[in-house]
């Protein structure tokens, strides 16, 4: 066996990616599908269409010259995670469009359900947001009560990505989530690793919608054979966030990531003690292997990646996403422009679902590369309020902040972190680190891979982003602290 074929099923594209024994990648496939917006605040996916996207990613990665789909040892999911599906269980057809992670739209029911704060808290980990898969599926029964029936009577299942992309890989075989998908939901005991029948009733799910909970690195199942043409072994599944922290190699308590994705997701190892946040942070599961749990703490930035789409797409200041580092650095500072990226509210440690973006600091001398720079700013800045606010839970003042996701590619950015953070910021060769841990969990649970020791000879350091002194640097950020909490 050659190749692990991990599966990273994002926010905005299906990607299929076949990884080798020393964790190169060797063929890339990647289909972009719609976004759904039908009112303000409000973001759905069509459940179909990220199916059809990602079989035709696999198809395409295992058509590739040379590649055999016998020599694939497993396959690896990793995924958007909260993202909410409900679809009939005997066709297999979703029942209302997924709900996605970013969608808003059940912040009413989280302020119904405050005074129950501190019960989901401390079983789950987890605020009371719109954010999670909970409150989306109250509010899919809710809305029809016909599909409530059917939920109630065993003839509607629920999942998020990684869920429904098994039950089609494996023809409506297999219904399953891992621990760490599991933890997203609102309703799953941390703790206890099951689901939380106190938890269910507050949100008035029924419990036949639900999944079986699996490790994050275990065999589940195997591809049925009409589907990919040959039978490969389902042994990996971890939400995105988890996955990216495992592909770093983040295996220490203390060691942190940072992925800038859609969102910017910053993710620290507590090991195995679920570290209760003071400051607003997520307790979170980071994965289950080898019949050990580890946790962790993580800070969820809404709109990073986002922000630029934002200003490419809406205001159409940058042909491509790319295109932003160059016009930030055709000026030498943000000339007193701050951008407030709550394009979908502000999560951690704010948590203020009704926040709005805004730029502030506009003068008739302000110049697109200024808004520019100010964006990135705004993407670092964010992640420093986690990181700080982190560390006090954790105790651990750690030196470097590994990083990994598209962003991660844009040196102007990365060094805007390392100078707000004052720490260093290390990039991997392999950026793919969300893609890279969802293989690493399907290749151990099948010998491909026999031990951490092993990865860690896999993982090596393309550069590190050194903090410079700069007097802008402290200005940056004091204004930047003043400005945000005008916005509050």
């Amino acid at each position: 066996m050659k190749y692990i074929l991990s599966l990273d099923a994002g926010t905005t594209s299906s990607r299929a990616i076949l990884f080798d024994r020393k964790g190169k990648q060797q063929s890339i496939s990647q289909y972009e599908f719609e976004q759904y917006f039908p009112k303000e605040s409000w973001v759905e996916h069509d459940a179909v269409e990220i199916w059809n996207t990602q079989l035709k990613a696999i198809r395409e990665v295992l058509s590739q010259p040379g590649i055999d789909p016998a020599a694939i040892a497993a396959l690896g999911i990793t995924n958007q995670r909260e993202t909410t599906i409900l679809w009939d269980r005997t066709t297999g057809v979703p029942v209302h469009k997924a709900i996605v992670w970013q969608d808003r739209r059940t912040a009413a029911i989280c302020e119904s359900l405050v005074s129950h704060q501190q019960t989901f808290l401390d079983k789950t980990g987890l605020v009371l947001d719109a954010y999670f898969s909970g409150t989306k599926i109250k509010w899919i029964l809710d809305s029809d009560p016909i599909l409530r029936q059917r939920a109630e009577a065993g003839e509607l299942a629920f999942g998020t990505v990684d869920s429904w992309l098994i039950w089609n890989l494996t023809e409506g075989q297999t219904h399953v989530t891992d621990v760490t998908n599991a933890s997203r939901t609102l309703f799953f005991n941390i703790h206890r690793l099951e689901w939380d029948s106190e938890l269910l009733a507050l949100l008035d799910v029924p419990s036949a919608l639900l999944p079986k909970v699996v490790s994050s690195s275990e065999m589940v199942g195997k591809t049925a054979k009409a589907v990919l043409g040959h039978e490969i072994p389902i042994s990996g599944i971890a939400g995105d966030q988890q996955a990216a922290l495992f592909g770093q190699l983040c295996l220490a308590p203390g060691d942190v990531k940072n992925t800038y994705g859609t969102g910017c997701f910053c993710i620290m190892n507590t090991g195995e003690k679920a570290v209760v946040s003071k400051n607003k942070m997520l307790t979170t599961i980071a994965w289950q292997y080898n019949g050990k749990v580890a946790y962790a703490l993580e800070g969820s930035v809404f709109v990073a990646g986002a922000l630029v789409q934002w200003l490419r797409d809406q205001l159409q200041m940058i042909p491509s996403a790319d295109a932003i580092e160059a016009l930030a650095e055709s000026v030498d500072d943000n000339g007193g422009v701050t951008v407030i990226p709550a394009l979908s509210g502000l999560g951690a440690p704010y948590w203020e679902p009704q926040a709005t973006g805004a730029i502030m600091g506009i003068t008739r001398g302000t110049k697109k590369g200024h808004i520019a720079r100010a964006a990135l700013e705004a993407i670092a800045l964010r992640t420093r309020d986690i990181v700080i606010e982190m560390q006090k839970d954790a105790g651990v003042y750690f030196d470097s902040l590994k990083v990994d996701g598209g962003a991660s590619n844009n040196n102007l950015l990365m060094q805007i972190q390392s100078d707000v953070l004052e720490k260093h910021v290390v990039r991997p060769q392999t950026t793919e680190t969300t893609a890279l841990g969802a293989a690493f969990f399907a290749g151990l649970a099948v010998g491909f891979w026999k031990n951490e020791q092993e990865l860690q000879e896999i993982w090596v350091s393309d550069r590190v982003f050194e903090p410079t002194e700069n007097p802008l640097n402290h200005k940056t950020i004091s204004l930047w602290e003043r400005r945000i909490q005008n916005s509050l």
